[in-house]
């Protein structure tokens, strides 16, 4: 099955963000920092985050991270130590009235990296590669820009192109000619921009940046319409605007404030008439109900009569009359809103990373296998009798077997050293024999099968693979698990994600001889956290006493669940780096029923690394498999 056309079929580089998110906790010195890919470049100190800039995609390689670098040296270095935050602040509200305050904003901004870049190579002077590497690309970009800008006769986001090419000019720039008024005040122009290179601090670059703005307001009769770097705004406005408790409360006037003369006689007509509120996607009882607000009308005496029995299934409203007085006690009115949120704490599984954090874990036990699936199986098991003695032959020449401990204290066999028990004991036992190899292998496997919606056009090939695995390792007697997992998509909140682990062979019931029919049970469902899956089976293969342990992942790479999408790659990443570290052999296998894409390859690669395996034709999964097998063997000892 061909897959639908994909607009944004980009992929996180899971080994380059690793070494960003890793760069920037060494830089900042804060544990919880964290990267994130943005249309522009700054920091968020409140949330710990750092952004780096899309700019730099679609570039050679060695340019994208030289580009990347330098945005995580201006932020991580410069702005998170060395940007006063509140002398910008003071800087923008003077600047809200400007007729050109986009320009202003992005001006300091401009200023500032200037400032924090002499800063960075002075600190570090190992960063002078990269930021040479930034100023020749944007300097290529900002001239282009230049070019689009005259054309198109926006005035003022031309001569922000020609504020960066003089600041950072590495000789001589002549200044095209934009209209008469801009022209007269350019020398004015660039001799301010000679001050920004005395700038100390940041109180500095914005005197500057103000005296040019003020020139230019005169000059410039529209504002920027482009935006070519991103001054946030989150820590200017963070006082303002704050939502009080009564803020929340409806307090508006009626549209008439009077009451109408007439009282009630007792004969007024009354009409009854039925409200339907059921619907198929009501009948479940929720915690909402349904409220009228009047804002509009004349007060009146008469009150409804109609007065219903209460049922069991009715919300809990009361409606009590009475009287109160006001306390001081319990006044929050002054508080802000936000407080007074209920803080949703994280599951029992928030260990397993902070994108798991409400991922709950369901196990699933396997069904009796019915008739036709024992029928299948049979069916699917003589297509690869061959190829699973192929297997059988190279797990046991490749894995290693159990040893026997030594035994001593024998009336024969080598002659122990230790020989004081022949002159104390009367019947002495002085010997001993060497360990031997057991006919019992000493190795474990885990096989965890993806069954998200994606693996609909690979769910066949891999049950043949399975199924080959499974009866290869029961043959040898190698103790195994298979398991199915995927999130609920209908099931998953902000606060609760179901993982369900469909456990169809394990560890127990793997040897023996009827086990296998199982594995029919698995089938496409919905969404998969792969990073979670794989932390929670590490758990179970941990405790398993075996030497070798084995993780094989049937998988297409593409992890995708709720809130997930985003970091979904880096999070399996970490996961199969934890499970390698802890000892554990983790290896993807991509079973397909055709042409594999370059980049469902590449995001498997970006998450396995070299470990990952490409199969087309399953008869071809033996051959491939044994040099892995036999490498990671080799690794170990």
């Amino acid at each position: 099955m061909k897959r639908f056309i994909q607009f944004n079929d980009e992929t996180i580089d899971s080994f380059l963000f690793m070494q960003l998110s890793d760069l920037a906790k060494t830089l900042t010195k804060e544990a919880e920092v964290e990267v994130e890919y943005s249309p522009y470049a700054y920091v968020n100190k409140r949330e710990r985050k750092i952004y780096v800039s899309h700019f730099w995609n679609h570039r050679p390689a060695d340019d994208r991270w030289n580009g990347y670098k330098s945005d995580l040296f201006l932020r991580a270095i410069g702005s998170w130590r060395h940007t006063d935050e509140r002398v910008v602040k003071e800087f923008v509200k003077k600047m809200e009235r400007s007729p050109i305050s986009s320009f202003a904003k992005q001006l300091i901004v401009l200023a500032e990296d200037m400032r924090l870049e002499e800063i960075c190579k002075k600190e570090r002077p190992g960063t002078k590669k990269a930021f040479a590497a930034r100023r020749r690309i944007q300097r290529q970009y900002f001239s282009a820009q230049l070019k689009v800008n005259l054309v198109k006769s926006l005035a003022a986001d031309a001569v922000f192109n020609l504020h960066y090419l003089f600041m950072h000019a590495e000789s001589p720039v002549q200044p095209p000619s934009i209209n008469q008024e801009v022209d007269a005040v350019m020398p004015f122009i660039q001799r301010s921009i000679m001050d920004f290179y005395d700038a100390r601090s940041t109180a500095d670059i914005l005197r500057v940046s103000q005296t040019i703005v003020e020139l230019l307001e005169d000059v410039l009769h529209k504002d920027m319409l482009n935006q070519y770097v991103h001054l946030p705004e989150f820590f200017i406005r963070e006082d303002e605007h704050k939502e009080t408790y009564a803020d929340l409360k409806r307090k508006d006037p009626l549209a008439n404030d009077d009451s109408l003369k007439e009282s009630k006689s007792g004969e007024e007509e009354i009409i009854d008439e039925e409200f339907r509120t059921w619907h198929r996607e009501t009948s479940e009882l929720g915690n909402s109900f349904l409220q009228f607000d009047l804002d509009q009308g004349s007060k009146t005496e008469l009150m409804g009569e109609g007065v219903r029995e209460g049922e069991a299934g009715d919300q809990a409203l009361a409606m009590v009359q009475g009287s109160a007085q006001q306390t001081s006690r319990k006044d929050f009115s002054h508080l802000p809103a936000e407080p007074l949120k209920k803080e949703v704490k994280a599951g029992e599984y928030a260990a397993f990373g902070k994108e798991n954090r409400f991922a709950v874990p369901v196990f699933k036990k396997a069904d009796r296998p019915c008739a036709e699936d024992i029928g299948n199986y049979k069916r699917q098991k003589a297509q690869i009798i061959s190829l699973q003695k192929k297997l059988k032959n190279m797990i046991e020449k490749t894995l290693e077997h159990k040893k026997v401990q030594p035994r001593s204290d024998l009336h024969k066999g080598r002659l122990n050293k230790k020989l004081l028990r022949f002159f104390i004991e009367e019947q002495p036992r002085l010997f001993y024999k060497k360990q031997e190899p057991s006919p019992e292998i000493d190795a474990v496997f885990t096989l965890l099968v993806d069954c998200s919606a994606s693996m609909e056009d690979k769910m066949e090939q891999t049950k043949r693979g399975i199924i080959l695995f499974h009866e290869a390792l029961k043959s040898v007697k190698v103790p195994h698990e298979v398991i199915g997992f995927w999130e609920d998509t209908s099931e998953a909140t902000d606060t609760s994600q179901p993982n369900y682990f469909h456990t169809v062979i394990d560890y127990h019931s793997s040897l023996q001889p009827a086990s296998g029919p199982e594995v029919m049970q698995l089938k496409p469902e919905e969404d998969n956290r792969d990073g979670f899956a794989i932390r929670v089976v590490t758990e179970r293969i941990k405790k398993r006493s075996e030497k070798q342990k084995f993780l094989l992942i049937f998988s297409d790479g593409e992890p995708a669940a709720y809130s997930y999408e985003r970091n979904g790659i880096i999070d399996t990443y970490e996961a199969v780096l934890q499970a390698r570290k802890q000892g554990i052999e983790v290896i993807n296998i991509f079973l397909a029923d055709g042409e594999i894409a370059e980049a469902e390859k590449q995001t498997v690669q970006n998450i396995y690394g070299k470990y990952s395996l490409f199969v087309t034709d399953i008869n071809e999964l033996p051959q491939v498999i044994f040099p892995l097998l036999k490498k990671l063997l080799y690794k170990s000892f």
